[in-house]
């Protein structure tokens, strides 16, 4: 399917507004929403690219950015020392509270989009995987894929380093699916062990797959890219999305 050329709308959240980059099908009719959370480096090339790659199997895509309240609207980082150092201050300087206000009102914002049926998914990557988790927390999401979610076994999101993603698992509602890197030295074999065993207490309706990958296997960019994995897990993800979301 052709997608429109991507559009954007400053979206208003208790702090302040977030630039929500748009990506929709071109076509007639109405489409489920899907959140995609960037990697702490906010609205990249690569992160564009699968947004599109989302929004071309009939899913209207809106990635927002991560740290708006610290950020010019619309501004990304490079994948250097310099943007990685600034990427992962930000993360922990960002009140947990403030990464579920802006989930809402994303969720908010496709409640009133005439283009979007309702449904609403959730989609991220490393820190966004983490994000994609906790925004299927909310009762409105029926489904959400994880790529390598950081930090959920360490507790280690937004300021004070304390968050309580892994207490709030039985909120969760949506189908999930989980996708890891074995070789990923983020999140090791006992911090997935941790998430999975606690995924499984709480109930929640998931599928887990760990592949042969390094962190950061699925960006187009840099020398852990895996061209051949992330053929095959964009289209899971698609094929899950539409499954779970019509």
């Amino acid at each position: 399917m052709r997608i429109q050329a991507p559009s954007f709308v400053d979206l208003e959240t208790p702090t302040g507004p977030m630039r929500t980059h748009l990506f929709r099908p071109d076509g007639p009719g109405r489409y489920p929403g899907v959140i995609l959370y960037s990697e702490i480096y906010q609205m990249t090339a690569p992160i564009a690219r699968t947004a599109a790659v989302l929004a071309g199997h009939g899913l209207l895509v809106a990635v927002p950015d991560v740290y708006h309240e610290f950020t010019e609207l619309g501004e990304s980082f490079a994948y250097d020392k310099e943007g990685t150092d600034r990427g992962n201050r930000l993360k922990i300087e960002k009140e947990i509270t403030a990464y579920d206000a802006d989930a809402r009102s994303v969720i908010d914002f496709f409640g009133g989009d005439e283009g979007c049926t309702g449904k609403v998914g959730t989609v991220g990557i490393c820190l966004g995987g983490h994000l994609a988790f906790r925004a299927a927390m909310n009762d409105e999401v029926d489904a959400g894929v994880c790529f390598y979610a950081t930090d959920i076994h360490k507790r280690s999101l937004g300021k004070g380093m304390n968050d309580n993603s892994l207490d709030r698992i039985p909120e969760i509602k949506a189908e999930m699916l989980m996708i890891w890197g074995r070789q990923d030295p983020h999140i090791p074999a006992e911090g997935r062990r941790m998430i999975y065993d606690a995924m499984t207490a709480a109930g929640v309706s998931f599928s887990w797959h760990e592949f042969n990958g390094e962190h950061a296997f699925m960006r187009d960019e840099g020398h852990r890219y895996d061209p051949e994995l992330a053929m095959l897990l964009n289209s899971m993800a698609c094929q899950h999305l539409n499954r779970h979301l019509r």
